[in-house]
């Protein structure tokens, strides 16, 4: 991508109303537009770092097995009526609305029950189980306040995981893995060192612990007690004596943090599936109840927290896992441009993401704008490195300077 083609431009400034750190930072740096409080479209580079995100998390659940698909944001009354989930007392933060005819129907916040409707007509036999299902969608929820940018959307990006299994035994086994493969996730999005596993309320469907995946942040909304050589942690929620028993937490070896939920699991037992009649034959012919969990990745809060804390006074700093591109290439001076354009080939042909610079802009103006992008390495080409037949290679994350050779330049970015 050459930056003069980018229809977006970088900002010194974003919305007055905007309070939310990770906003103001996308938006200045242009990946992403504010439609309203909570709702955000997302620009050319904004759309990169969220695909890579959610091309990470689809290489793990395609590796546990999972099979993705698309479900309707459209959703009908009757099967949630059957969870006792359609009534606003019950679920508070539904957006719903009306066909012509005056039927209603819900607008997709969650999508246990569509997922079991759908599965009900391919489940018979205990040989189907067990399976999970996977999709990553846009939800809606009406959020009573979003001011934490995308951190708290009232639309959002969301992947969700629903696993059916024979037993609970079976369960507990398909929920592990999914587990360990949230850990894999965070670390590779290069927040492993800060996100814990935290146990909290199991909800109304289950006496066991439901899980969430917090990271450790100042904007966390969320008080968690974090054992760190455990790499575990309790939330506030449910943090009395009995449960520190019950998971063998010691209270003076755990420390108080804020946190910031970026994945939960859940187990569901037979909620759903009772509820809309969904069962399988076991080798004996009886009906069987399906055992469910459902596992959920916010996609674009993760990239608001990555944004709130791979940041620093200049602007973004991204991991190379998800940047927008890996290279910031800028050319500098009188030359003609021809050795820069050259690189760029050159990269771009080895596989190398480069977002070039090749605006008529002054210097300072491309310095700073390739530290508020936060990509992860700037190549600068100029007159006098030229002539000494060097590059100049910046990493973004610590500011390290460094005067390579051609040679050297491409065997470290390639």
């Amino acid at each position: 991508m050459r930056l003069s083609r980018l229809f977006t431009k970088t900002s010194k400034t974003a919305p007055a109303d905007e309070v939310a750190k990770n906003a103001q930072l996308l938006i200045r740096a242009g990946f992403i537009h504010k439609e309203m409080a909570g709702v955000y479209a997302y620009m050319p580079l904004g759309l990169r770092v969220l695909e890579k995100i959610k091309q990470i998390i689809r290489e793990e659940m395609n590796a546990l097995g999972g099979q993705e698909v698309m479900m309707t944001t459209l959703q009908p009354k009757e099967i949630w009526e059957k969870t006792d989930r359609w009534d606003d007392a019950k679920v508070d933060n539904w957006f719903k609305t009306k066909l012509v005819n005056g039927t209603e129907l819900g607008v997709g916040l969650t999508h246990e029950e569509p997922m079991v409707d759908m599965v009900s007509n391919y489940v018979n036999s205990y040989k189907d189980l067990p399976f999970s299902i996977y999709q990553i969608q846009n939800k809606f929820r009406n959020e009573l306040r979003a001011k934490s940018g995308l951190s708290r959307g009232r639309e959002f990006m969301m992947k969700d995981l629903y696993t059916f299994s024979l037993n609970q035994e079976q369960h507990e086994r398909e929920y592990e893995k999914i587990v360990a493969s949230y850990l894999r996730i965070y670390d590779r999005v290069g927040l492993g060192d800060i996100t814990y596993r935290t146990y909290a309320d199991g909800g109304i469907f289950t006496s066991k612990f439901s899980d969430e995946f917090q990271t450790v942040a100042e904007i966390g909304e969320d008080r968690i007690y974090v054992d760190e050589k455990k790499r575990i942690a309790i939330n506030e929620e449910i943090f009395t004596d009995e449960n520190l028993e019950k998971l063998g937490l010691n209270k003076d070896e755990l420390i108080e943090k804020k946190g910031v939920e970026v994945g939960n699991t859940f187990h569901l037992e037979s909620k759903y599936t009772d509820a809309l009649d969904v069962y399988y034959t076991d080798e004996k012919g009886q009906s069987q109840s399906i055992i469910m969990g459902s596992y959920g990745i916010g996609v674009s809060r993760l990239m608001a927290v990555i944004a709130e804390i791979f940041a620093d006074d200049k602007g973004l700093v991204w991991p190379e896992s998800v940047a927008p591109y890996k290279v910031y290439l800028v050319n500098i001076g009188n030359n003609d441009g021809s050795r820069s354009e050259e690189l760029y080939k050159e990269l771009t042909d080895l596989g190398v993401e480069v977002l070039y610079d090749d605006r008529d802009v002054r210097p300072g103006q491309k310095f700073a704008d390739s530290e508020l992008i936060g990509i992860p390495y700037r190549v600068t080409i100029s007159d006098r490195l030229i002539e000494s037949g060097k590059y100049e290679l910046v990493e973004r994350k610590n500011g390290q300077e460094m005067l390579l050779t051609h040679e050297q330049l491409i065997d470290r970015l390639s």
